[in-house]
């Protein structure tokens, strides 16, 4: 709906060094929608950067509402400035899309689904704990599993290989339509197309 308004949030790390780590893939991809949007996302007091825009435009008229954020602080610490923006922006917590790195799903696989478990992942963790429900939509982006016995969260500190490079710039923009046609046409239209991608 138009007069609706959400708010999308890329989870990641702060700082050049975590910037092209899979942990971050979620911060990319508001990138991306940000560049879309020709939005500049600026620092706020919820220990965020975001801004606002349309959605492009439904049947001639203005599409809806998004928040573009990404939080300033580490990825265990999300659930704090998720709900400053929520409350800011009167945004219900049914209207946040979560886009996160999933080392369940194979590199470039894209999954989406409301609530449910975090699956061991410390920024939905966090947003679970301090917004007191797991009703929030997630946008789960696939960075493969860890090679051999590689500790998990040294596999998703790491950038992504040289192979994955390759690639990487079209699944961000994947994952950037499939956010966009989340919030214009829910996700029941949106699993179908992406989850037999």
């Amino acid at each position: 709906m138009a007069d609706e308004t959400w708010l999308v949030m890329g989870l990641g790390n702060p700082g050049a060094r975590y910037a092209p780590t899979r942990h971050n893939i979620g911060q990319m991809t508001v990138d991306e929608l940000a560049d879309r949007m020709s939005l500049n996302l600026t620092k706020t007091k919820h220990g965020a950067v975001a801004a606002m825009g349309r959605l492009g435009s439904i049947g001639g008229r203005p599409g809806p509402r998004v928040v573009l954020a990404k939080s300033l602080g580490y990825m265990n610490v999300t659930g704090g400035p998720t709900q400053a923006l929520l409350k800011f922006y009167s945004v219900p917590a049914a209207n946040l899309i979560a886009i996160h790195d999933d080392v369940d799903l194979d590199f470039d696989a894209i999954k989406l689904k409301r609530g449910g478990g975090e699956g061991g992942h410390n920024g939905l963790r966090s947003i679970t704990q301090a917004l007191g429900t797991k009703d929030y939509l997630r946008v789960r982006a696939g960075v493969g599993r860890p090679p051999g016995r590689m500790d998990t969260a040294s596999f998703v500190l790491r950038p992504f290989s040289t192979d994955e490079k390759k690639t990487l710039p079209m699944f961000i923009s994947d994952l950037a339509d499939a956010v966009e046609m989340l919030v214009t046409e829910g996700l029941t239209e949106t699993q179908q197309k992406y989850h037999s991608r």
